[in-house]
Formats: C-alpha cells, sequence, structure tokens
C-alpha cells in the first residue's frame, strides 16, 4: 500500500521557487523509484510578492490552511522592498510558532567533495549537529518601543526561557546524542546574561543527571565559536538557544561548504502539527531568476524530509547523490567554482540517484 503525503509547497521569494522546484523534483524521482511512498504537493503564493499585492505575507487563515498537511516546504522569503521583520515575523516565524516547531535541526557535515576554507582539517572532522531552541528565547517577540522619536527613546527586547521550552529542547538534544552515541555541548553565556543563561545551565545540569551515558560539554558562545574554527572536531551533538543557535550555523555553514549546502528542519516533535523544512540560504535577490542558484540546500532539506518521514533510508540515498555531485565537481553552480545552472545541478543528482547503489 502506497503512503501518501501532503506537503504544503511555499515557495517564497527571490531564488526560493528556483530551487524547491528541484527538490521537488528529487522528492517525486525518490517516491517513484521507491513505489512505497507518494507525494501530494500543494502551491501557495505567499511571500513578498504577495505582500506587495495584499500588504499580507499570507492568508488571514493561512495556519488553518496549512494545519492539515503533513509538512511545510518552505523555499526562502525576504525581497527588497518588504523590512526584514516583515517577511520573517509574518510568515516564517508565524509557522514555527503557531505550530510549536520548537525543535531547529541543523547539520553541520563536510560531505564529500564540499569545499572547506580551513586547513588541515579532514571531512570527518566536521560532522556536527546542532539542535537550536525554535520558539522562544531571543525571539519570542518580547518588548516594547518607548517615547518613538524623542530624545528619550528606550526599546526593550526581553528574551523569554521557560522552564518547559528549555526543557525540552535540552530533553531532546540528550535523546539523540545517546542514540547517535555520541556527545552533548551545550552552548549559553551564563557568565553574562545572568538571568536567561544561568537558568540555561542550570536546566542543562538537571537534564545531564538523567543521562549518565551521554558526555557532556558547556561552553560560553564567544569560546565556542572560536572552537568551532580552530576544533571542530570537538562538536558532535550540540544544543543552544535561538539566536546562537541561528548566528553559530551560519558559522557552521561557512565552514563545511556554505550556505548554498546548508539545510534546516523546524519540528515539532510530537507531530500535532505539521514540520517545516526549508534551505536557510536567504531568497538572494541578487541573483534571482539567473537560474545559477545552488539547489544542493534545498535538496539536502528534501533529505530531512524523509528521515521525518521515518525513511532515513531515502534520505541517506540522497545526501549519497548530493555527494557524487559535489565530488565529480563538473555539474555545480558558480558559489562551488562551477558554471551549471540550478536545473543542471537538480538532474545531476537524479542522476546519481537512479544508479545502482555499487555502479561508480
Amino acid at each position: 500500500m502506497v503512503k501518501e503525503y501532503k506537503i504544503a509547497v511555499i515557495a517564497g521569494d527571490g531564488i526560493g521557487p528556483e530551487v524547491i522546484d528541484e527538490g521537488i523534483n528529487v522528492l517525486n524521482e525518490m517516491a517513484k523509484m521507491d513505489g512505497e511512498i507518494a507525494f501530494d504537493f500543494t502551491y501557495f503564493p505567499w511571500g513578498c510578492e504577495y505582500y506587495a499585492e495584499t500588504g499580507k505575507m499570507m492568508d488571514d487563515d493561512g495556519m488553518e490552511k496549512l494545519k492539515g498537511f503533513d509538512a511545510v516546504y518552505l523555499g526562502a522569503v525576504g525581497f527588497p522592498g518588504v523590512p526584514d521583520h516583515i517577511s520573517l515575523w509574518d510568515l516564517l516565524l508565524k509557522i514555527r510558532k503557531g505550530f510549536d516547531q520548537y525543535i531547529n535541526i541543523r547539520p553541520i557535515t563536510l560531505l564529500n567533495g564540499a569545499p572547506c576554507p580551513l586547513e588541515g582539517v579532514k571531512r570527518e572532522e566536521i560532522d556536527m549537529l546542532f539542535i537550536r531552541e525554535n520558539s522562544e528565547g531571543e525571539y519570542a517577540g518580547a518588548g516594547d518601543w518607548l517615547f518613538k522619536g524623542k530624545p528619550e527613546e528606550v526599546v526593550l527586547q526581553t528574551g523569554v526561557f521557560s522552564r518547559k521550552g528549555t526543557e525540552r529542547v535540552i530533553r531532546y538534544a540528550f535523546e539523540e546524542a545517546r542514540k547517535m552515541n555520541k556527545s552533548l555541548t551545550s552552548i549559553s553565556k551564563g557568565n553574562a546574561l545572568n538571568y536567561s543563561m544561568v537558568f540555561w545551565d542550570q536546566i542543562f545540569d538537571e537534564v545531564s543527571k538523567e543521562y549518565p551515558d551521554v558526555q557532556t560539554y558547556s561552553y560560553l558562545v564567544d569560546a565556542a565559536s572560536m572552537l568551532m574554527i580552530k576544533d571542530p572536531k570537538r562538536f558532535e551533538v550540540v544544543v543552544t538557544s535561538n539566536l546562537f543557535g541561528d548566528i553559530l550555523t551560519d558559522l557552521g555553514a561557512a565552514i563545511a561548504g556554505g550556505l548554498g549546502l546548508a539545510a534546516g528542519a523546524n519540528i515539532n516533535p510530537e507531530r500535532d502539527y505539521p514540520s517545516m523544512f526549508e534551505p536557510i540560504h536567504g531568497s538572494a535577490p541578487d541573483i534571482a531568476g539567473e537560474g545559477i542558484a545552488n539547489p544542493l540546500a534545498s535538496i539536502w532539506s528534501a533529505s530531512q524530509m524523509f528521515d521525518y518521514f521515518h525513511r532515513p533510508d531515502l534520505g541517506a540515498r540522497v545526501l549519497k547523490a548530493i555527494e557524487d555531485v559535489l565530488t565529480e565537481k563538473e555539474y555545480v553552480t558558480p558559489d562551488l567554482g562551477g558554471n551549471a545552472s540550478t536545473s543542471e545541478v537538480g538532474a545531476r543528482v537524479i542522476h546519481y540517484l537512479k544508479k545502482e547503489p555499487n555502479e561508480s
């Protein structure tokens, strides 16, 4: 019996539609080859162009429309003319928070064939799994703007760290570390943020007592930034707050091949709501429509979708095909030193997917 998954597609802005198309091609090809799953895609025209026409990033009942899907596949949001805080808060963060996607998963893995700016680093030394708190913290949206436009103007941006929110992301990270038989590193800033990060460190210590088999480490975020460059192999599974995770995973992308290879998953582990999968490189309006955007991050996020649907075997095949393309080097986009088009790269991934596992 074929299991069909309903996928909501928000291709979004800039290069979003170009890279999402290639990810969808891969999803469909894998489904056809497997024969046990199928995908039903429904497209929504939301994003900055929609905002320019309607004054809204998505329909008023958009969350209700999305609720019945198994997953959301997002291209990118953001375009000149629409303030970044509008495009981010009124679509991406609205979905993350509204669907309680409190786990953000970002693999920082140096794939075979991917470029690395660090000298003397072996491929296997960059293999991290970042688990970022995704629903509150520094991005809770709490604060105030007082005396706007006056000399005494004051803004307050309040980080919100609940026991429930902090404990559940840390516990999720411990479970992943145990399952993978890897160490878990917590990254915070308890020496300066004397409420939120002291609380984070306390919860990490409390939960760690339930996982005596998991080796743990704790670093301040500034030290962690340095060590990710100087000694990346010390990081395996990493758990951190919303803001620190956002910044550090972009640093991770830089040492693991660039943003064109950076995928992300926004997960509601209880599956009460759909989870969302996306390349995290942004809309890149400067190259939109030129057909040179790198689709591999979008395809990698499709691999994460297979993992979420309990088909890690298919996810692994997609990653292997990405590595085959990177290793071959003949079909890569300009950001990776090549001259292939977006569609040529996508087609080459499918070429390798169709090969038998033992074929070169």
